[in-house]
C-alpha cells in the first residue's frame, strides 16, 4: 500500500509513536521503547485463529477472526486505535511482519473512523532486524574502550559524565552484580537489546564513533549482551578506575542500601522495607557457595544486625560491616585476579578525575 513506511532509521531517531497491534503475549516477549500495545486480537482470540489456520487454512482463519472481533469488541478496539491516531498523527501502526493484522487495523481505521493511518512495512520483524544490524555494524565499524575497576569505584557515575558512553546496566535496569537487582523489574532480553541499539543509533547519528562501556560479563541480571558485542569485548582496550576502600564502602552503602531501600519504599509503600530486606538477604544467599559457609554466616549476622538497626532507628551505619567484609574477602580478590588477567589490555589507570580526563582526551584524539 502507498502509505507503508520503511524508513526504520527515521522512526527510531525521532522516537516516532508506534501502535503495536500484535497480541499481548507477543508484545511482552519484546517490543520497542515507548510503544503502545493496542491488539487486534487478545491472546485467546489469536490462539483460536492460529489453530484454525493450521487445521483449515487462511480463509477459514480470517472468517473466524472477523467473527471473534465484531460488534462491540470491534468498535472498542477501533476507538482505541482512533484515539491513538488522533493523539499521535505523526505515528505508525504495525504487526509482526507488516501483514494481515496491520492491514485489517489500517482498513478498519479508515472505513470506520475516517483516519488514514500509515503502517510500518515489514512490521516488528523488519524493525527488530534493523536494530540487531545497527549493533553489529557498530561493533564492526566503531572504536570501543572498556571501563573496569573494583566493585564500588563508581564506574556508572563516570559513564554518566561521558557523551560517548553506553550504559549497559541502565538499559538492563540492573546493577550487574549479585546485589544488582532493583525494585523495578528488568526488561525482556529483546527489549534490552532494542534499547541498546536505539542508543547506539542516536549516538552514531550525532557523530560518535568511539564508545565507552563498562566491562561486564555476558549476563546483566536476566539480560544478556548481544553476542557480537560480548565476544568483541574480550579484546577491547581497558581503562581501570581506582578508589579507596573507604570511598567504595560509602558508595555501596549509598547505592545498595540507602537508595535501594528508598526505591523499594517508593514502589511498594509500607511493604517496601520488608521487601528491601528480603532482597538484600537473598542477594547474600546467592553468593553463599562462593563465599563458603563460615564467611557467609559471619556476613549474614552482620547484615541481619544492620537491617534490624535500620528498621528500628533508620540508621544505616552497621551496614558498613558486611559491605567492607564482602569487599575485602570476596569481591576484591576476584577483581584483583581479573585485573591481572586483563593487565595487558589496560592502557590507563587512575582515580575518577584522571580517568574522566583521559577518556575525554581519548575521544578528541581519535576523531
Amino acid at each position: 500500500m502507498s502509505n507503508d513506511f520503511t524508513d526504520y532509521r527515521e522512526i527510531f531517531l525521532n522516537d516516532r509513536p508506534l501502535m503495536d497491534v500484535r497480541a499481548p503475549v507477543e508484545f511482552f516477549k519484546g517490543s520497542f521503547p515507548g510503544v503502545v500495545n493496542l491488539p487486534l486480537m487478545n491472546d485467546n482470540e489469536r490462539q483460536r485463529v492460529g489453530t484454525c489456520y493450521k487445521q483449515h487454512g487462511q480463509q477459514a482463519a480470517i472468517t473466524l477472526g472477523h467473527q471473534l472481533v465484531s460488534g462491540q469488541i470491534k468498535a472498542e478496539r477501533i476507538e482505541a486505535w482512533a484515539d491513538f491516531a488522533r493523539a499521535h498523527p505523526e505515528g505508525y501502526l504495525y504487526c509482526f511482519r507488516g501483514g494481515l493484522r496491520s492491514q485489517i487495523a489500517q482498513q478498519w481505521l479508515k472505513d470506520e473512523a475516517g483516519i488514514d493511518y500509515p503502517r510500518v512495512g515489514g512490521g516488528y520483524k523488519a524493525m527488530r532486524t534493523f536494530l540487531l544490524d545497527t549493533v553489529e555494524q557498530a561493533v564492526a565499524q566503531c572504536d570501543f574502550v572498556l571501563l573496569g575497576g573494583m566493585t564500588g569505584t563508581g564506574k556508572t557515575e563516570v559513564l554518566w559524565q561521558l557523551s560517548n558512553a553506553l550504559d549497559l546496566e541502565g538499559h538492563a535496569n540492573h546493577r550487574g552484580s549479585s546485589f544488582g537487582k532493583r525494585a523495578t523489574g528488568q526488561p525482556s532480553n529483546i527489549d534490552f537489546e532494542n534499547r541498546l541499539a536505539v542508543d547506539v543509533l542516536k549516538k552514531r547519528t550525532h557523530g560518535i564513533e568511539q564508545f565507552v562501556l563498562e566491562d561486564e560479563s555476558r549476563a546483566i541480571g536476566s539480560c544478556a549482551l548481544p553476542l557480537p558485542l560480548y565476544q568483541s569485548m574480550q579484546q577491547y582496550p581497558m581503562v581501570w578506575l581506582e578508589d579507596s576502600l573507604e570511598g567504595r564502602v560509602e558508595r555501596i552503602l549509598r547505592d545498595y542500601v540507602v537508595d535501594l531501600c528508598a526505591e523499594f519504599v517508593a514502589v511498594h509503600g509500607e511493604e517496601g522495607f520488608a521487601l528491601f530486606s528480603e532482597r538484600l538477604l537473598e542477594s547474600l544467599n546467592n553468593v553463599q557457595k562462593r563465599l563458603g559457609g563460615e564467611r557467609h554466616r559471619r556476613m549474614l549476622i552482620l547484615m541481619e544486625d544492620a537491617l534490624a538497626e535500620q528498621a528500628n532507628s533508620g540508621a544505616v551505619d552497621l551496614h558498613r560491616g558486611w559491605i567492607e567484609g564482602l569487599l575485602r574477602e570476596y569481591y576484591d580478590p576476584m577483581y584483583a585476579f581479573q585485573r591481572e588477567k586483563k593487565g595487558a589490555r589496560i592502557e590507563f589507570a587512575g582515580e575518577r578525575g584522571a580517568v574522566l580526563e583521559y577518556l575525554r582526551a581519548r575521544l578528541i584524539n581519535r576523531k
